[in-house]
C-alpha cells in the first residue's frame, strides 16, 4: 500500500488526508505535538474540524522526516507565510509528486506555491509539482457532501495518479494541466471573498451578491489570464467553483473577515477570534502588487486593499465601485 504524506493538520490537511486514508496510509505532519497526540489517541481533529471521525489509516507525526518518509506523493497544506521554511525542512525525492493544497501567493516574492517548490528544489522534477484545488470546504468535505476538485499537473501520468488518490464516491476529481490557472485562481477567489462578506455583513441581498460574484470572477480572469493562465479554467471548479462557495459560505474564513470588517472590528480583533490562517488578508496586497506589475485593473480588489490597509469603511468601499465612470461590460 502506497504511503501518502499530508504537511499540515489544519482543517484541509486533515479532511485532505481522509480522502487519502480511504485507500492508502497516510502520515499527517502537526507542528504542535499536543494535536498529534490527540488525532492519534482519538481519531478526530478537535482543534480545526471537531465532531469528523478521520480514519484509521491516519497516523500524526510532528516530525517531518518521519512523515514523508517513503511517501508516494506529498501535499502540503501549511499557510503560505510558512511553505517555504516548511519545505526547507523536509526531504523529497525529485520524481515524488508535491501537491499544493495552500491557496495564496508569498508575500515578498510574489510566487506562487508551486513556483516556491520549484524555487527552493530547482533539482525536483517541475512537472511533478501541482496543485488541488476547487469548491472545498473542509466541513462538508467531512460530512462526505457531495463535490469536485482539480489536481493541475503538467505530467499526465502523474496527474492521473494524484486524481485516483484522492477521488471518492463524494469527492471528485478532474486532472487539468494548467497550473498557473488553477494556482491563481484559487488564491484571487481569497480576496473576493472578502468582498462577499463585507457585502452580507452590511445587509445587503442576493442581487448585490450575484453581481459582485460575477464581476470578481471577471476580475480575476483579467489578472489570472495576463499572469499566463488559461481563459477556460477560470469557468471551471478551480475559478467559478470556489469563488462561489467561499463567496457565499459562512464557513469561509476570508467570508468571516469580510463580515467581522463590516460589523465595525478591527483586522486584528478578526484574525485574533480565529484559530485558522485566513489567506486572503495577505494575498490581498500581493494580488494588487501583481495586477500592477501587469498593468491590469482590478476595482473589487483595490477596495478590498483600502479597507484591509488603509482604515476605509466598508460603506465607502462600495460607493467607491458604484460610482466608477460608466463602461462597457467586458
Amino acid at each position: 500500500m502506497d504511503r501518502i504524506a499530508v504537511i499540515g493538520a489544519g482543517s484541509w490537511g486533515t479532511a485532505v488526508a481522509a480522502l487519502a486514508a480511504r485507500q492508502h496510509a497516510v502520515r499527517l505532519w502537526a507542528r504542535r505535538e499536543e494535536l498529534a497526540k490527540t488525532i492519534n489517541a482519538t481519531s478526530e481533529n478537535p482543534d480545526y474540524l471537531p465532531g469528523h471521525r478521520l480514519p484509521s489509516g491516519v497516523e500524526a507525526t510532528t516530525d517531518l522526516r518521519e512523515a514523508v518518509e517513503g511517501a508516494s506523493i506529498v501535499a502540503i497544506a501549511v499557510p503560505s507565510h510558512g511553505f517555504a521554511e516548511v519545505l526547507t525542512d523536509i526531504e523529497v525525492e525529485n520524481q515524488v509528486p508535491i501537491v499544493s493544497l495552500t491557496k495564496g501567493i508569498e508575500a515578498d516574492t510574489l510566487r506562487r506555491m508551486t513556483e516556491v517548490v520549484v524555487y527552493l528544489r530547482p533539482d525536483h522534477d517541475p512537472d511533478r509539482i501541482g496543485v488541488l484545488t476547487g469548491p472545498n470546504l473542509a466541513t462538508e468535505v467531512m460530512a462526505g457532501s457531495p463535490t469536485a476538485a482539480v489536481v493541475a499537473m503538467k505530467n499526465p501520468e502523474v496527474a492521473s495518479q494524484v486524481q485516483a488518490t484522492f477521488m471518492g464516491p463524494t469527492f471528485r476529481v478532474y486532472t487539468n494541466d494548467d497550473v498557473v490557472g488553477c494556482e491563481l485562481a484559487g488564491s484571487l477567489k481569497n480576496v473576493m471573498a472578502i468582498a462577499a462578506g463585507m457585502s452580507t455583513g452590511l445587509g445587503f441581498g442576493d442581487n448585490t451578491r450575484a453581481a459582485l460574484i460575477t464581476r470578481a470572477l471577471a476580475e480575476l480572469t483579467r489578472l489570472g489570464v495576463a499572469l499566463g493562465g488559461a481563459p477556460a479554467t477560470f469557468s471551471g471548479l478551480a475559478g467559478m467553483g470556489d469563488l462561489i462557495a467561499t463567496c457565499t459560505s459562512p464557513h469561509s474564513r476570508n467570508h468571516r473577515v469580510g463580515l467581522g470588517l463590516a460589523a465595525g472590528k478591527s483586522l486584528d480583533e478578526i484574525t485574533g477570534e480565529m484559530n485558522m490562517v485566513a489567506e486572503g488578508v495577505k494575498t490581498t496586497r500581493a494580488v494588487l502588487e501583481l495586477a500592477d506589475r501587469v498593468g491590469v485593473e482590478m476595482p473589487i480588489a483595490a477596495q478590498v486593499g483600502n479597507v484591509l490597509y488603509a482604515g476605509h469603511h466598508p460603506r465607502q468601499a462600495v460607493l467607491s465601485l458604484m460610482t466608477r465612470a460608466s463602461k462597457a461590460e467586458v
